[in-house]
Formats: C-alpha cells, structure tokens, sequence
C-alpha cells in the first residue's frame, strides 16, 4: 500500500483549535468491522458499548511541559522542544532557529536557569546540558509550555487550560511530550460508568514520543519505521491482560499509545509480560492484531503514522470512508478533536 491511498481533503476549520466545554462532549463515530457500518454518537455514551467482558486499557504516561522560550545573550529569541533526557540534566531537543545555535552557545531561559548547547546532531536536534543547582524536573515544570502539536495555535503569552486539558484525569507518570489523546474523553464519571457496567480497566505506561509528531517519509507504506518509544506494564496488569485473553474477553484499548504497547509486548513474548522496555513496533498494513480487539482513538492526521495503525486495524477501505463520513457530518479532527470507536 501506498502513502497517497491514506490522503483525504480536511477543511482547516476542522481542526479543533480548543478542546470541547466538557470532556465528555465529543461525538464518537461507532465503526463496526463485521458489518462495514458506521454510526453517529456522543462519547457520553461510551459506556454502553462495554460489558463484563471487556478490559479497557489505558495510558496512564503523563505529559510534561517540554516546550520552553528562551533567548540568547544577545537577546535573540530561541524556542526548545525537549525530546530525550541524554544524562543528568541533558537533553536532545529541537532548537528554533536551529543555524544559529552553534557548540558552547548559552541558552537564558529564566532566573538561574540556563543551558549550553553541548553538540549539535542530525534533524536540527541538539544536545543541551542544563546550568542550574535545582531540581531540573521542577525549572523546566515552571518555565516550560504545553507542548502541544503546531496545527493548535496559541499565543505564548496566554496562560490558557491546555495545561489541564491536554492531559488525561488518569495521567501519573511524566514522561510524554504528547498526550495519548483518545483519552482525554474521559471523566471519572465515564470511568465509574465503565465500571458499574461490569468492565474492568487497566492501565499500562507507554511515554509519547518524537515519533508522533515525525512525518512518514516512505512511500511504500512496509517500508515506513516509528521511532522507540518507552513502556511499562507491571505485574498485576500483565496478569490481568493474559486471564482477558486466556478466557477470551475483549481488550479494548484507548488509544494506538496503548495498542502500540500492548501489541509490542505480546508480539515480544507471545503473551502479556511484565517489562520495562521499549515499543518498537510499526505497525502497517498486513500486520496481524494479536492483542487488541476494539479501538478507541481520535482522527488523525492524513498519511501519518496514526493513521496507518488505525486503517490497518480497521481495514483501508472502511477507515477511509468512515473518514470521508467524519469530515461531511462536521467531526471536529486531531488532538482536541471527536473520536471513533473500532469494534
């Protein structure tokens, strides 16, 4: 399969530039793999689609604000997106404007708080070590902004919620420089619904990283690669996830951060295993789910990586229409945006 076959015609004003009133507000679009239908709904509804005998599962990684605006000393303005931690308090990062920043440069992000452009690397990455007797996590929790994809626009200054809103009400580990959007629907009131309908939910950790936001570069989509991402699934989860598979419920995963996880580990192991590793699946047409059976996830971009996840599991061509239908009925797309329901 081609990268051209997951194109498809997205006015701007369905990109969702804020997220709805309500968590819960968004409208799902329920696809159905057996019949090849699709429907209309809310996700307040969501609940009802669970049972006992489904496993919800959730990314419990929690995003931290990697984004920090910083200048030279001369002045000059200078924008870093934090991407690996490289060592105690260094980082690679992408630096704007990236020419300039040349081996040795002081980077003033606040008071007592600056950086050395240590090496500059391949991509307009850079490796920066911190200046600082603080608490890194602690400077770069105060100076840093949410990092949120560069289709969302935001003015700097604006204090605004996306510091709330872009994460999930589960969210616990730091780690991810995205959030695993699909699960910001959800309320504690959705999770109790899930709950008193007789599902069980468990969480696994899987950290967004750089490769979201990386554009597929090959063509032929067998050739296409996404970058690791690190994972966790502890003990209990992993036995709660094999007696799901080993009695044949049904995993439902919220989001392809989850289904990502969840596939590489048991594609590692040939069943649900403790680890802290790294997810190194790609995922694209022609692979088999072993894992996962029903997908919760948001619309996304086209011929991106998520995209390719999502068509793959749900079948090109009912994926695309199921997309085609989103767009006419006015489905808001992307981070902030509505979600579909493959089951």
């Amino acid at each position: 399969m081609q990268l051209s076959d997951l194109d498809f015609e997205l006015p701007e004003s369905l990109i969702a530039q804020h997220p709805a009133d309500r968590r819960e507000a968004s409208r799902m679009l329920i696809v159905d793999r057996k019949t090849g239908l699709y429907s209309d709904s809310s996700f307040s509804l969501f609940p009802s689609e669970l049972g006992p005998d489904d496993l919800l599962v959730v990314n419990n990684t929690r995003v931290f604000p990697a984004r920090l605006l910083g200048r030279s000393e001369t002045g000059a303005a200078i924008e870093v997106f934090l991407i690996n931690e490289a060592g105690p308090k260094a980082w690679v990062a992408l630096a704007r404007p990236g020419k300039r920043l040349k081996p040795g440069k002081r980077i003033i992000f606040g008071d007592g708080f600056s950086g050395i452009v240590e090496d500059k690397l391949e991509d307009g990455k850079v490796r920066i070590v911190f200046e600082t007797d603080s608490e890194l996590n602690e400077l770069i929790d105060r100076y840093g902004k949410t990092p949120l994809p560069p289709y969302i626009r935001r003015d700097n200054a604006a204090p605004g919620s996306d510091r709330e809103r872009y994460q999930t009400v589960y969210a616990k580990y730091r780690g991810s420089i995205a959030a695993p959007t699909a699960g910001l629907h959800f309320t504690p009131e959705i999770l109790q619904a899930v709950r008193s309908r007789g599902a069980q939910i468990a969480e696994i950790t899987l950290h967004v990283g750089y490769g979201t936001f990386q554009p597929v570069r090959a063509e032929e989509l067998s050739e296409h690669r996404v970058l690791p991402e690190r994972y966790e699934i502890d003990a209990v989860t992993a036995e709660t996830l094999q007696r799901a598979k080993d009695s044949g419920q049904r995993i439902v995963a919220v989001g392809t951060t989850t289904t990502r996880a969840l596939e590489s580990n048991f594609a590692a192991h040939g069943r649900f295993e403790a680890v802290r590793a790294e997810a190194d699946l790609t995922i694209t047409p022609g692979y088999e789910f072993r894992a996962v059976d029903a997908l919760l996830t948001n619309f996304h971009l086209p011929q991106s990586s998520l995209l390719i996840l999502t068509s793959t599991f749900g079948g090109h061509k009912l994926i695309m229409d199921a997309y085609r239908h989103a767009v006419d009925a006015g489905y808001r797309f992307y981070s902030y945006g509505d979600c579909m329901f493959i089951r």
